[in-house]
């Protein structure tokens, strides 16, 4: 006979994939900046290619400019959570509320951290179509843009929503079509490498998931102990 099916603890998966995804930013943060030749000569072409391509189609360079600046901006993602945040409080699910809205503050501070700690300096052009602010890795759009789109689509599931359906899926698609195009708009308008986009990519990602891990851990542990608490107390 065939025994007890053993199922893995909540957030295993998430905190595994999570690791893995840290992992690779870190090694392409440290390929980066020793600089690693190959990546290197990548980061170069493609910031080259597509400045290039900025200067002599305005239009579509006008184009990604209010993407980036209003559509995908990180304070239009955040604004985004805030309004999550306050429907949760409302709802009365005051603790997943605070979670998301802490989830999205300590990756804004992982992000500055690390832009202040690597100092890596942006693209440079004689004839810049746009400009940014602080350092260049990990880019704060991608990341932001990956780490909101990540808690969102797990909190949908949080709240018992079928991950197979349809409005799921094309929530889904439209996260990941976010988060691409946010990392094509700041390296077509010449303010990023394509390696900080990855990175941001990469650590929102991970940020989000090890977010959901640690939820579910919790909550797995809240749980067990409901169950062991001997009736009537």
């Amino acid at each position: 006979m065939r025994g007890p099916i053993r199922r893995s603890p909540p957030g295993v998966w998430q905190a595994a994939v999570a690791a893995v995804l840290g992992a690779a930013a870190v090694l392409l943060i440290v390929l980066a900046l020793l600089p690693w030749q190959p990546l290197a000569a990548l980061d170069t072409d493609v910031a080259s290619t597509l400045h290039t391509a900025a200067l002599e189609s305005p239009g579509l360079t006008r184009a990604n400019r209010v993407l980036t600046d209003w559509v995908w901006d990180p304070w239009a993602f955040r604004l985004l959570v805030a309004v999550v945040v306050v429907w949760l409080l409302w709802r009365g699910e005051r603790a997943l509320g605070w979670w998301l809205a802490g989830t999205v503050l300590v990756g804004s501070g992982l992000q500055q951290g690390l832009k202040a700690a690597l100092a890596r300096e942006r693209p440079q052009w004689r004839e810049p179509v746009d400009s940014a602010h602080y350092a260049a890795m990990p880019s704060g759009h991608a990341m932001t843009a990956a780490l909101v789109c990540v808690v969102l689509l797990w909190l949908w599931r949080e709240r018992g929503l079928s991950a197979g359906g349809a409005w799921w899926r094309s929530a889904a698609v439209v996260a990941c079509v976010s988060v691409v195009g946010v990392a094509f708009t700041r390296v077509w308008l010449g303010v990023h490498w394509l390696t900080d986009t990855l990175v941001g990519v990469l650590l929102g990602t991970a940020l989000g998931l090890a977010s959901a891990a640690a939820w579910a851990a919790l909550h797995a542990g809240e749980s067990r102990r409901e169950t062991a608490r001997p009736l009537g107390r």
